[in-house]
């Protein structure tokens, strides 16, 4: 179980990658802000405690693979390599410029990236082939996928879900980030898939639902899913789009969207009381 000073320590981390992911896409330019801010605690839980990753030796054939299958959501992912230090902090306004390395959806040319994602419902194929690779080098590397509620209504997801329970790929763990919302709505009016734990149990895989906000529960079942041995497991996150900047909670309207120069400096100051709210 995860030690209470683990988990603060997580969940702080969680608040700067928040604000990063702000700062990245800044004032009047369109960003993905809302899913990316539902991944926080998810992503600083895998990038900072869970993952085999150091970032000295980040090309390690034998690291963890971290694929963010909904790649429009990679400002989140940035803004863990950035505070990991593979990114030059000066790249975080650089975000979908010609200048800067940080493109609008992951690119094999950033630093960290493992893969080109963000065609919808391709990245657990990308993972189930990669953990097959990894088996066969004999390599002890766990794979994590992160997936997206609406993205998951794409038919590849599930012929990827057969394969990786149909090979008993145990280190496979895919991470469904089930805010609820997607580009143009709610999922539920677009796309509804009701029973989501049975609907993956009966894919063969261990399912583990999980607060997608509480650190350490999400480290608990991190825990559990790599100890889980013969079958691949998927964590059912319940998370709220664009968690801690309260004008963009719940709301489709800040999937991808820009900020005013008052929404800015809100979004940065309900983030920083939330930091110091777990001191």
């Amino acid at each position: 179980m995860a030690k209470p000073n683990e988990i603060r320590r997580i969940a702080k981390i969680a608040c700067d990658l928040r604000a990063d992911v702000v700062q990245m896409i800044g004032v009047g330019k369109v960003g993905h802000i809302g899913g990316s801010c539902s991944l926080a605690e998810i992503a600083a839980s895998l990038y900072f405690s869970k993952m085999n990753f150091d970032p000295k030796d980040y090309t390690n054939k034998d690291r963890d693979r971290f694929l963010l299958s909904k790649g429009h959501t990679v400002p989140i992912q940035y803004a863990s390599l950035i505070e990991l230090g593979i990114i030059p902090r000066e790249d975080i306004t650089g975000l979908k410029t010609l200048k800067g390395k940080p493109q609008g959806h992951p690119d094999m040319k950033t630093p960290g990236m493992e893969a080109v994602t963000g065609s919808l419902g391709q990245g657990l194929s990308i993972g189930v082939g990669m953990a097959l690779a990894l088996r066969y080098a004999k390599s002890p590397a766990h794979v994590y996928v992160v997936m997206g509620d609406g993205e998951i209504a794409e038919g590849q997801i599930w012929e990827a879900a057969m394969a990786a329970a149909r090979y008993k790929l145990d280190s496979v763990t895919g991470i469904v980030d089930r805010n609820h919302f997607q580009a143009t709505g709610a999922t539920k009016d677009i796309f509804d898939i009701p029973n989501l734990e049975a609907k993956w149990r009966a894919f063969g895989w261990n399912v583990l639902s999980v607060e997608g906000h509480d650190v350490g529960a999400i480290l608990d079942a991190l825990d559990t899913a790599t100890a889980t041995k013969g079958v691949p497991t998927v964590l059912i996150a319940e998370t709220v789009k664009g968690k801690g900047i309260s004008f963009a909670e719940n709301t489709s309207a800040f999937h991808n969207a820009s900020l005013t120069k008052p929404q800015y400096d809100q979004a940065l100051a309900e983030i920083a009381e939330a930091k110091r709210n777990l001191q």
